[in-house]
């Protein structure tokens, strides 16, 4: 069972990818903690990112590639993997596919506006406990009872100019894996359960 997932920022991989790696025991990897993973240890290629990351700049494809490549080559991913992040260009997905053959593409899709809302709506607190407007109404923490904050990242201008990132990257890649055959689109605007069920039953049907 060899998976990417790919759905807009707010689409709810990371919680779906989650469940579905407890559920069939496969790694969820994430080529951020592959980077940070990396850093820390000062690996090769490690020591190459870090180089990019202080600069504030992106860490180049060849360097990303590389650190997914050695990763899946560890014995964990013998049975099967979850991909989150990777890949998100056209390049990276030709990269990852001359070195493991992807069984299923989860394309988990939502609506733009519902995006903006998810994400644009949630507050943070310096707890470690997040909220959104939708559901508490207060400023302060329930649990701690410090002011609430919204992460520049959280901003509606921001969310909007990172879907535009996102659609122009992964536009290209949801061709690309359906050329292939591999790819599955589900509900993200579903509730969370019903949205884990219909990704099981892919998953079940095709593997």
């Amino acid at each position: 069972m060899y998976l990417v997932f790919l759905g807009a920022p707010g689409a709810g991989k990371g919680t779906q990818a989650t469940r579905i790696c407890e559920k069939y025991n496969i790694p969820h990897i994430s080529t951020g903690d592959i980077l940070r993973a990396n850093i820390k240890e000062g690996t090769p290629l490690g020591v190459e990112a870090k180089k990019f990351i202080d600069k504030g700049l992106l860490v180049p494809d060849e360097v990303v590639i590389g650190l997914v490549k050695q990763r899946l080559g560890e014995k964990d991913c013998e049975k099967g993997f979850l991909l989150d992040g990777f890949p998100r260009t056209l390049e990276q997905a030709k990269a990852l596919n001359e070195f493991a053959k992807i069984s299923n593409a989860i394309n988990i899709c939502v609506d733009e506006n519902l995006v903006v809302d998810r994400i644009a709506g949630r507050r943070m607190c310096k707890c470690g406990e997040s909220y959104h407007v939708s559901w508490y109404d207060k400023d302060t923490c329930a649990k701690c009872g410090s002011k609430l904050y919204q992460r520049d990242d959280d901003k509606e201008e921001t969310v909007k100019a990172r879907l535009e990132v996102y659609k122009k990257q992964t536009a290209p890649l949801i061709e690309y894996y359906k050329q292939m055959g591999v790819l599955s689109d589900v509900d993200g605007a579903q509730e969370m359960n019903k949205v884990f069920e219909d990704i099981v039953r892919i998953l079940d049907d095709n593997n």
